[in-house]
């Protein structure tokens, strides 16, 4: 029988069936939640869409959790070991200016699974995030879950023949303990398969492995091996690097010796964790190469949000996690498809998160439902097709204080070259300026506010910022 309850970090394995229907969810998940209790492995076989033959690539997403834009070798840096991750790089499209839907986890997370802005979900911080009763902006009641009336990714790709696994970290939840079949749980959001994992706890962080790093993608290549007679969806969530900074000693000992170790960009613990996360990613490309299936393959890789600035710098970038400055939210971004996307090219348009529900959707071919969308799909950029328009503006909503961060709550709106954040606190109190400009193509360290010297542009991006959040229903702040 297995073991539904698990003490935290140590992983669970389950493969459940799904609804394949919405009106049903609520009585599907109490049946499956009984089926899992007698051990019992069933899955719900879908189909391809109607008048659709062919069978459409496979997807293996990999995210990150905390991984900052200068941790990879490929942009440039020499002390973070990722062969693996500039192997990637070099096989397929690298984005240069690529961002999180938020500069936190959870909000990323469901901006990936939905297509839908944060501040359309009203899930705009960690969960269950935080009230701070003793600042002077009220921070909004926000949703505490992924709704079951969200249709993610995975039941999208159900649709066109999918099998859909998750391998690792989800935070979807109303609670990070995870229980098969429980609402708002990867089985209730269309996954057939979930191996999830939680960071380590203090009890368990010197153990061998304590991120899971090796049981998740020793997880995520049993599944590939399993399924490679269909289509699959793989969504390896891996917890490296977040907090608690852990590893094995004689790997963090070798970055320790590294050139440059002092260097506050370049911390020795983060090199260890990332090196196994980078092996990791090695074995599963080496898998999808020994199954034949590498051409007919996506492999995204991604980052939820920056790193903690108390932590490690993220240069040349300003702030880190839980900001809105460019440390917070420009992330690590690679898309491999041979044969469709040509190798070592690099795209410097501005894309984020949701932008990647809408390009999975396009490449398998799946239609969504008629709610609003906030992604702009990549494949034209991704297959060198020539884009009509230019791109929209990326929009971010920030209303909360948060412990980590060195930034008052915040909204920003990136432009082309210019980007736009405003302060809550002055916009509402009067307590410092409503809003501050950068050219990041002048000033990527965002040093130089021009808000003076280009008051028009900043009332324009001011206006359609704030157009945005009323477009999208945003939660707003409020004074005490």
């Amino acid at each position: 029988m297995p073991t539904l309850r698990l003490l935290r970090p140590s992983p669970h394995v389950s493969t459940l069936p799904r609804p394949t229907g919405r009106p049903l969810v609520g009585r599907l998940i109490l049946a499956l939640g009984l089926l899992a209790f007698a051990g019992l492995e069933v899955r719900l076989s879908a189909q391809p869409a109607e008048g659709s033959s062919a069978r459409p690539p496979n997807i293996v997403l990999i995210l990150a959790d905390d991984l900052g834009w200068n941790q990879v070798g490929y942009h440039g840096s020499t002390f973070y070991e990722t062969p693996h991750l500039d192997r990637l790089a070099a096989q397929g499209m690298q984005f240069r200016h690529a961002y999180s839907a938020a500069p936190i986890c959870s909000p990323t997370r469901a901006a990936l699974m939905t297509g839908r802005a944060p501040a359309r979900l009203h899930l705009t911080d960690y969960i269950p995030g935080r009230t701070w009763e003793d600042k002077p902006l009220v921070t909004p009641r926000m949703q505490q879950g992924l709704p079951l009336a969200e249709v993610t990714l995975a039941e999208h790709l159900h649709t066109r023949g999918y099998v859909s696994g998750l391998f690792g970290k989800w935070h979807l939840a109303a609670t990070y303990d995870y229980a098969p079949g429980r609402p708002m749980d990867p089985e209730s959001q269309g996954f057939d398969v979930v191996y999830h994992t939680n960071k380590p706890d203090e009890a368990n962080r010197s153990k061998p492995d304590a991120h899971n790093a090796v049981s998740i993608t020793d997880e995520a290549i049993a599944f590939i091996r399993r399924e490679r007679t269909r289509p699959f969806f793989c969504y390896v969530a891996h917890n490296v690097v977040h907090r608690p900074l852990t590893e094995d000693p004689a790997r963090i000992e070798k970055y320790r010796r590294k050139t440059g170790a002092q260097l506050p960009e370049n911390v020795p613990v983060m090199g260890a964790m990332i090196e196994r996360m980078d092996t990791g990613i090695g074995r599963l490309l080496s898998t999808l190469s020994d199954l034949g299936l590498e051409s007919s393959t996506v492999v995204v890789f991604i980052s939820d949000n920056g790193n903690v600035l108390a932590d490690q710098s993220q240069a040349p970038f300003r702030g880190g996690k839980a900001t809105l400055w460019e440390g917070g939210i420009r992330v690590p971004l690679v898309v491999r498809w041979p044969g469709r996307i040509a190798p070592g090219t690099r795209c410097d348009v501005p894309v984020i998160t949701q932008d990647l529900f809408s390009t999975v959707m396009d490449i398998a071919g799946a239609s969504s439902d008629r709610r609003p969308i906030d992604g702009t799909s990549l494949l034209p950029w991704l297959t060198g097709r020539d884009v009509a328009t230019a791109r929209p503006p990326l929009f971010w909503h920030y209303p909360h204080y948060h412990h980590l961060g060195d930034m008052r709550p915040a909204g920003a709106v990136r432009d082309g070259r210019f980007k736009l954040i405003e302060w809550f606190e002055g916009s509402l109190l009067g307590r410092g300026p409503a809003a501050s400009l950068f050219d990041l193509e002048q000033d990527p360290g965002e040093t130089r506010d021009l808000a003076t010297e280009q008051p028009e542009r900043t009332q324009a991006l001011l206006a359609r910022l704030r157009q945005w959040r009323r477009d999208v229903g945003a939660q707003e702040m409020t004074v005490r």
